[in-house]
């Protein structure tokens, strides 16, 4: 058996929506910080251990 909530206010459902999207983005951009982060050490670390370890002209 499905059960359909219960009616309630738009109004107060607004405001929930309201509030949460005021917080802003903020865990998009750590995913996105932290990726670029380890884009970042993997290429470092290319560069140290492959092409300065082959004398890298």
């Amino acid at each position: 058996m499905i059960l359909e909530p219960a009616e309630s206010d738009a109004s107060s459902d607004q405001q929930r929506v309201d509030a949460i999207v005021a917080q802003g983005p903020s865990g998009a951009f750590a995913v996105a910080g932290l990726a670029v982060a380890i884009v970042m050490a993997i290429w470092l670390a290319f560069y140290v251990f492959v092409y300065l370890a082959r004398g890298g002209d």
